[in-house]
């Protein structure tokens, strides 16, 4: 009995010993593999790299910022029957083990010295830590690294936590990262829309994604479904005559061509507004957090009135060149050889790389040239027994251009515009109501238009030039020009500030600034050329009609530094300079600025900062931008019925609502009567606004306003040079003004409303020609007035002189005046004739002269 015990104590005290050797040979292991261990911690704050998306008001997915396209879920938001398949495939003890699997290593090796092929037994949590925390380490040292980091992640994260980072991290093939986008490239469906054979299929692919492709590997890649399947009904996930009936089903995916992509699988193209999007969002949170942050922005974006922006600039972009820059030519050439046979000549178009995202353009080739017009074969249009051709008389435009910029005479034969092989720009149209395909022409001119929002400073639309795919430059927001008269409206509000009224007496005549011994004089003119001046003027007739002179003898008056300081006050400067050559819109500025600062005309005079982004949210849900500062008083609390809560608006008042009146009073003045008169004057809708041109024609603006809209045009050359005549701000900007207006009030897409007039103030009428006050039974047909705004308490006695001549330096008499009289074109802009009726007479009497001579 003895010689019994001691053998069961000497076999109890080799195991006590071995397994403390164990102890130690393990705890050794861990302890050398565990001094440099990444910090198995930072996976709690870990979140993919996940792409972001822009998305329309209505929802519509407008652009993608992406690293790698993946779309973040969170765990509760994945269905339980694709994280079965994923546990059957990968990690069927998920649930039970610690981090690693001992069953699982133990069943690896058995299979192993049984001949099979050592396979991995890896677990989910092992993966995680592999792909998050591990890279280049030996199979063996990375074996060891990942069990002790997985148990260690085990004790820091709950198995939910730990499946999310490996759903929303693994690479599924198919640019696919995480399941939610494998979803969408494969099946075109949510994860709540896959049927069990198709998450099985998701949930076989991790392994080897390049070798079980559903078409080159289809045999292949069913096989491993119908295994995951028969796991997942082993594993007690499906019933038994399920996993049969799921293993009997087609794969039936997007490459294969069983199911068709839908619209928002294939990458939205980039624009005008979606790129001005990202460098808005790359200032306020970085390029990293929103490429890989899987933010959800939505933008303030209107469809309709983004492709009217876009319509419309591009229209009158066209027209101006299609008049002025005459054809440059084809924009490539093929082998005349080429053109004899439509295969021949489709592939020729096909290796082409020109421009193919201009909307309803494409590239045709010159097959045959005729007496009258010219046959070509069309990209992307089947050709018909008769042909496809364009006509010589619907391209007399194509005048040939020289070096010099000058134009030859209109063309008289198709061959001395076209020749054989010539690849062209076609699109279709209509002429006398025929049907025609019409020949373009990328325009060389370049321009911009915005629309926003006039209280929120939602930009409702956006297009940067005529075409994002042609030139990524985009001229709203970056191109700094000079916007001319349509900055003379701030010189203005500045004076009215400073006590003027739209009925001062301002001077129409000539002006010299001494600028030193060493300078040559400043001698600003009106737009219609030295010698002409409309003597003394009603303030409101001043900007009605662009007068220079005026302008410039109000700034005078009133100060370069207090103009300055209003310019600032607005937005369209940083720092301007007291010169008085800005109060004429010398200084650069952007059309993005211009129209924010126009808007405080519209909306009463309060701040407004324009803004793409309505909000952007992280991938949880959280919003971390809003646009909206408004706040609500009372949302919080109960109230009584009737005591409603109520919106506060913070913005910051730049000026008085009186002033903002009065100034759009002025600019309404600009669409009925003055420079913008001849495109916008017969509109019925509530509208204000300005033109503006620089000298010789080298900028052309038009901003105007109603209510609750602001929308602004810019053209000119990107190599600033003259435009020549009628490249004006009314010739050339207020057309495209109109034709967005027109789908604007078509489609009633914005309210027409009506501009406020301030409280405890009147309407009085004020004779045009002497700014005397007028009964207010006075009619049209007795005098030529126009009514005014005045607070109750300072309301002028009928037949008062409201009038205030402004200047100084001495006395004369209206007969020392050159005085023009004759219609004739009028400072900075013109109408669509670019004639001006003559100005109203001045009032009778001495006049201060204002300025120098």
């Amino acid at each position: 009995m003895k010689y019994v015990l001691r053998f069961f104590g000497f076999i109890f005290s080799w195991l006590v010993l071995g397994l403390a050797a164990a102890v130690i040979v393990v705890g050794g292991v861990i302890w050398s593999y565990s001094g440099d261990l990444p910090d198995h911690e930072e996976l709690a704050a870990y979140e993919p790299t996940t792409l972001s998306r822009v998305y329309s008001g209505e929802g519509r997915l407008l652009d993608e910022f992406v690293r790698e396209r993946r779309v973040f879920t969170p765990a509760d938001e994945i269905p339980d029957i694709v994280k079965q398949a994923f546990i059957s495939a990968e990690d069927k003890n998920f649930y039970e083990h610690w981090g690693f699997d001992p069953r699982g290593i133990a069943s690896a090796v058995l299979d192993a010295a049984r001949g099979g092929r050592l396979r991995g037994a890896s677990t989910i949590t092992q993966q995680v830590v592999k792909n998050f925390l591990l890279s280049g380490e030996r199979e063996i040292e990375r074996k060891i690294r990942e069990i002790i980091l997985a148990v260690q992640l085990e004790s820091v994260l709950e198995k939910e936590q730990i499946l999310e980072l490996y759903l929303n991290e693994i690479f599924l093939g198919e640019n696919s990262y995480g399941i939610t986008a494998a979803a969408r490239n494969y099946f075109a469906k949510s994860l709540s829309e896959l049927t069990p054979a198709e998450a099985a299929f998701l949930a076989a692919l991790p392994k080897a994604p390049s070798n079980r492709h559903p078409v080159d590997d289809r045999d292949v890649a069913l096989f491993w479904r119908n295994n995951t399947l028969r796991e997942m009904g082993e594993n007690g996930y499906l019933p038994k005559e399920d996993v049969a009936f799921w293993q009997e089903q087609p794969l039936d995916t997007i490459q294969g061509g069983e199911i068709e992509a839908p619209e928002d699988i294939r990458l939205p193209g980039r624009s005008y507004f979606t790129d001005e999007v990202r460098r808005q969002l790359v200032r306020e949170i970085g390029e990293e957090k929103l490429f890989t942050g899987g933010l959800t922005i939505r933008a303030t974006i209107d469809p309709v009135l983004q492709q009217a922006a876009q319509d419309a600039l591009r229209t009158g972009l066209l027209t101006y060149a299609e008049g002025r820059e005459g054809y440059r030519g084809p924009i490539a050439q093929i082998p005349e050889d080429m053109t004899l046979r439509e295969e021949d000549w489709r592939a020729a178009l096909r290796d082409l790389r020109i421009p193919r995202d201009i909307e309803d353009w494409r590239p045709a080739v010159v097959t045959l040239v005729g007496n009258f017009s010219v046959r070509v074969g069309i990209e992307g249009v089947e050709e018909d027994e008769d042909g496809h051709f364009v006509r010589l008389a619907d391209t007399r435009w194509a005048r040939p251009q020289a070096a010099d910029g000058t134009l030859g005479a209109a063309p008289s034969e198709p061959s001395d515009v076209w020749s054989l092989g010539d690849v062209i720009y076609v699109t279709e149209g209509e002429v006398d109501g025929e049907p025609r395909w019409l020949m373009k022409q990328v325009p060389e001119i370049q321009g911009a238009f915005m629309a926003m929002d006039t209280r929120t400073g939602r930009v409702l639309a956006l297009q940067g030039g005529f075409d994002y795919g042609l030139s990524a430059f985009n001229r709203a927001t970056q191109a700094r020009r000079q916007p001319g008269s349509s900055f003379k409206p701030f010189v203005y509000a500045a004076a009215l500030d400073q006590g003027f009224t739209p009925s001062t007496i301002v001077l129409d005549a000539p002006f010299v600034l001494d600028q030193g011994p060493n300078e040559d004089p400043w001698i600003p003119k009106n737009y219609s050329g030295e010698g002409n001046f409309y003597g003394p003027q009603l303030m409101r007739v001043g900007i009605e009609r662009s007068l220079n002179l005026m302008t410039v003898r109000i700034a005078d008056d009133v100060g370069m530094e207090t103009v300055a300081e209003y310019a600032e006050g607005f937005g369209i400067y940083d720092e301007m300079p007291s010169l008085l050559s800005y109060s004429l819109g010398a200084g650069d500025t952007t059309l993005f600025r211009m129209l924010a600062a126009y808007a405080q005309f519209a909306n009463g005079g309060q701040k407004v900062t324009p803004s793409l982004v309505d909000r952007v949210q992280d991938r949880r849900g959280n919003t971390i931008i809003r646009h909206d500062a408004r706040l609500c008083q009372g949302c919080d609390e109960d109230y009584a019925e009737g005591d409603a809560p109520w919106v506060l608006d913070p913005a910051e008042r730049v000026m008085s609502d009186l002033t903002a009146y009065r100034l759009i009073s002025m600019l309404e003045g600009v669409v009925d009567r003055g420079t913008a008169s001849g495109s916008l004057g017969d509109l019925d809708y509530p509208l204000a606004g300005k033109t503006g041109t620089t000298n010789e024609a080298r900028d052309a603006w038009f901003i105007g306003f109603s209510p609750s809209i602001v929308a602004g045009c810019f053209i000119g050359y990107d190599s600033p040079r003259p435009m020549g005549r009628g490249g004006t701000g009314g010739g050339l900007c207020a057309p495209v003004f109109r034709d967005f207006m027109d789908v604007v009030i078509e489609n009633e897409v914005v309210p027409p409303g009506q501009f406020k007039q301030p409280p405890n103030t009147v309407l009085v009428k004020i004779d045009r020609n002497t700014g005397i006050r007028l009964p207010d039974e006075t009619t049209r047909d007795q005098a030529d007035y126009v009514q005014e705004v005045y607070p109750l308490d300072a309301v002028p006695a009928v037949y008062a002189d409201v009038s205030r001549t402004i200047g100084g330096g001495g006395n004369f008499t209206l007969g020392d005046l050159a005085v023009t009289t004759d219609p004739q074109e009028v400072a900075g802009d013109t109408g669509e004739d670019g004639v001006r009726p003559p100005p109203p007479p001045p009032p009778a009497g001495s006049l201060d002269s204002g300025g120098l001579y």
